[in-house]
């Protein structure tokens, strides 16, 4: 292949889970390397899944990316996971990347997964094929799955292929824009005449095809409206068109196991999605802070984005690129922009699933590895030092579902920190945060899928046993009425001893503060910061159940003081003792967190999660619809019944809901609940 950025074409292979995407991979791989035999799920040998969690799944969990070269063109395929719960890596992904296959399942039609993938690249603008797959494993009707699609996804859907036969019966296709046919004889598609009986619908769909062509020239409209064919180089250029500017959007027909297919999405991969130097130029912060333009072109000075970082116990880092501009050379001086940072490349590779292939250069417009440079995270930028730019980072989702996490053996924990600061790297989604309050270590990510997962790759990868708990809610106490208290802290028995005599007010405030209005000389000023210092010490353990106490007021207005005894000590002490002499009569209370909660949903569910709100008691605070014509809904909602949000809210929408959250306020929680909540905390704390 010519080293050449018009040669190249980077696609991103989406779709609900178990809808054949790896398998669709492992076709395309086989036909264009002419490998005898190719790998199946079923097998545990397929390029792109390798992980130990992907074979025992047989679904995929990571992106990966497998690279092939065919009919002299390099493509870049990047195999991403269908289940929701890793949507991080289909985000990631799709950033720098401009061309997609999303694949459907032919017996389960378009799914939830499936919209969400083409919600996003709808908004990316990202030119899509369409593959239906697993025609040879129904008995739906094709009319109806286009009818599905064309329903969820868009009318700019058009068959560029239709089918012949169908389940154990499906025999092949016809390419509708050339007219031909291809028929399956047990081992491989071979060119064969249109069946009869479909020869109506089949030119039909052609005619469809041209008047769209010709809709994209005036001259050609009017040669269309003429009755003149068009040549099959005007329908080309039209359709390649109407592809990359989201006016049409190809569906094609196979079956991934049988290769059939595979073909003609090859072909039209090369066609029809686009070169990286049909991108619009990339926005970049050059280091004077000033926005510019960065066209993909090797002629360019060097940049180039990390959208994904992996790291192996054995072999470190691996950093995967795409190269907007210019050479990457291996023994390159590079800078991390982010960082400011130089360093230097000296493991550069063509990655194609597990293996690596040494490489001496890259250009623009590929995607890459490079391996050993620590430093690098995912949506970090790399530049030329002759010209620093910096790529804006992707909004990635955070954290919303979280699970106490435990070693089996104690002696395992500083082990399972460092493989938490890993995966961490690996998946920036992910939260990992000590609880001192409870002494829990909690793992905060999208699901329980999501957490299981995590804590199968600690056990694979790291050799460590865990366990999850569940999280415990950490509430706060707090006063609802104003009370005074003296406390007394005297110790006299002869030699140094301790006075010291507080009289002190406790009130409900906005935070913690403390002042004095001490007359006369009462307490020495010198034991101001003591008493102040006794305070916010007492403050730590209400006499509810425990918990840190917050929103007091503390005002010291009169006391006592020994010339000889008196010292910090006592007067801090006597602020604790005032404190906890005065909790009771102040009317004491627990507050609870209070969450705000973003849910987005399809409008059919808002009557479902809105009840369901209530019931958690929740409080609506908006609701509207977005741009994509879903409904937003902002609530504040108690921690303590969102803890299976995740699943629930799945529940209600058919899987289609998501949300994302965090901590508003600390709120009093309902006088029914509060004997409770002490109960269950009390032994806790103390």
């Amino acid at each position: 292949m010519n080293n050449n950025p018009e040669s190249i074409r980077n696609i991103v292979v989406l779709g609900h889970q178990s809808s054949g995407k790896t398998s669709l991979v492992e076709a395309m791989y086989q036909i264009a390397t002419g490998l005898a035999e190719k790998g199946t799920i079923e097998k545990k040998n397929t390029i792109s899944d390798y992980l130990p969690e992907e074979t025992k799944r047989l679904s995929s969990v990571s992106t990966s990316v497998v690279t092939f070269e065919y009919l002299d063109h390099r493509i870049n395929l990047l195999d991403i996971p269908g289940n929701d719960d890793f949507i991080t890596e289909a985000i990631s992904s799709i950033k720098m990347i401009k061309g997609a296959i999303l694949v459907i399942d032919a017996a389960s039609k378009v799914q939830v997964g499936t919209i969400r993938h083409y919600q996003m690249l709808r908004k990316r603008n990202i030119p899509t094929i369409i593959y239906v797959n697993k025609m040879d494993k129904t008995t739906e009707d094709f009319e109806n799955v286009l009818e599905d699609i064309r329903e969820k996804l868009g009318k700019e859907a058009v068959p560029f292929s239709y089918p012949l036969g169908h389940e154990n019966n499906f025999d092949g296709f016809v390419n509708v824009v050339e007219l031909k046919a291809r028929i399956y004889n047990g081992k491989e598609c071979v060119d064969a005449e249109i069946y009869e009986d479909k020869k109506l619908k089949v030119f039909e769909l052609h005619n469809t095809i041209c008047e769209a062509v010709a809709t994209t020239d005036d001259k050609l409209l009017e040669k269309f409206f003429s009755d003149e064919p068009l040549t099959n180089e005007e329908i080309s250029t039209g359709l390649r068109l109407g592809v990359l500017n989201g006016e049409l959007t190809p569906v094609l027909v196979g079956s991934a196991i049988k290769n059939i297919g595979i073909h003609t999405l090859l072909q039209m991969i090369i066609d029809y999605l686009p070169k990286p130097t049909d991108l619009k130029p990339f926005e970049v912060t050059n280091e004077k802070g000033e926005k510019e333009n960065v066209a993909t072109s090797v002629d360019e000075p060097f940049s180039a984005y990390c959208f994904k970082v992996t790291y192996d116990q054995f072999s470190g880092f691996l950093a995967y690129l795409k190269i907007n501009s210019g050479v990457l050379n291996n023994g390159d001086e590079v800078v991390i922009s982010n960082l400011d940072k130089r360093v230097k490349i000296t493991n550069l590779y063509r990655l194609n699933g597990k293996n690596r292939i040494n490489l001496e250069s890259a250009i623009a417009g590929d995607i890459v590895a490079i391996g050993r440079v620590d430093e690098l995270r995912n949506g970090m930028t790399l530049s030329s030092p002759k010209h620093v730019v910096t790529y804006p980072p992707i909004k990635l989702p955070t954290a919303i579902y979280y699970r106490a996490i435990v070693t089996k053996n104690k002696d395992d924990e500083n082990k399972l920190i460092k493989a938490l600061d890993f995966l961490k790297i690996e998946d920036p989604s992910l939260e990992i945060r000590r609880n001192v309050e409870t002494h829990q270590l909690l793992l905060g990510a999208l699901s329980n899928t999501h957490i299981e997962y995590l804590l199968s790759r600690i056990k694979s990868a790291y050799k460590i046993d865990v366990t999850t708990e569940d999280v415990k809610v950490v509430y706060r106490e707090s006063i609802s009425k104003t009370a005074s208290a003296e406390g007394r802290y005297v110790k006299q028995s002869g030699g140094s001893g301790f006075y010291g005599i507080v009289t002190m007010r406790f009130e409900p405030s906005e935070g913690q503060t403390f002042e004095e209005e001490v007359v006369g000389g009462a307490v020495p000023k010198q034991y101001f910061p003591a008493v102040e210092k006794g305070f916010y010490e007492a403050l730590q353990q209400g006499q509810l159940a425990g918990f840190p106490v917050i929103n007091v007021k503390a005002v010291l207005f009169d006391g006592k003081y020994h010339d000889v005894d008196s010292n910090e000590l006592a007067f801090k002490m006597a602020a604790i003792l005032s404190f906890k002499n005065a909790y009771p009569k102040c009317g004491p209370i627990i507050l609870e967190p209070i969450i705000r909660m973003k849910i987005s949903v399809e409008s059919q569910f808002v009557g479902n999660v809105l009840s369901d709100l209530t019931s958690r008691r929740g409080r609506v605070l908006t609701f509207e619809e977005d741009d994509g014509g879903r409904q937003e809904i902002v609530a504040l909602v108690p921690e303590a019944e969102i803890l299976d949000y995740v699943s629930s809210l799945r529940s209600l929408t058919q899987g289609s809901g998501f949300f994302t959250r965090e901590f508003d306020h600390y709120e009093q929680i309902p006088e029914y609940l509060k004997d409770k909540v002490i109960e269950q905390n009390s032994l806790l704390n103390k």
